[in-house]
């Protein structure tokens, strides 16, 4: 199985914009531990793959490693990081992706 991880920001972030609710959001977004291939591919930085979730007018982003997404054996999936950094509505979602790949390009996976 994969392992999902949520950023601390962006937990904070659902717990505020939902409440009650934030519990089905967090359940949907641990969906991916089961089967990873879910997600629209929207590019790739240097390897990693940046997808999106949507969950009713929400579109959740998350990063993971591109080559071990690839290989969908349940030995290569254990190891598996898929790692939730962004939110947005569908207003600001060109600039939430340009500040993912603005991210990646200058730091890498490790500023988020």
């Amino acid at each position: 199985m994969a392992k999902v991880e949520i950023v601390t920001s962006l937990f904070e972030e659902i717990n505020k914009k939902f409440k009650q609710k934030s519990v089905e959001v967090l359940q949907h977004l641990k969906s991916l531990e089961a089967s990873p291939q879910k997600g629209k591919l929207l590019g790739t930085v240097g390897g990693i793959i940046i997808k999106e979730l949507k969950y009713e007018g929400f579109r959740f982003y998350f990063i993971t490693d591109g080559s071990k997404l690839k290989c969908l054996g349940q030995e290569a999936l254990v190891d598996l990081l898929l790692r939730f950094v962004r939110m947005s509505d569908k207003k600001h979602q060109q600039q939430t992706i340009g500040e993912i790949k603005h991210v990646l390009r200058t730091i890498g996976a490790g500023g988020f």
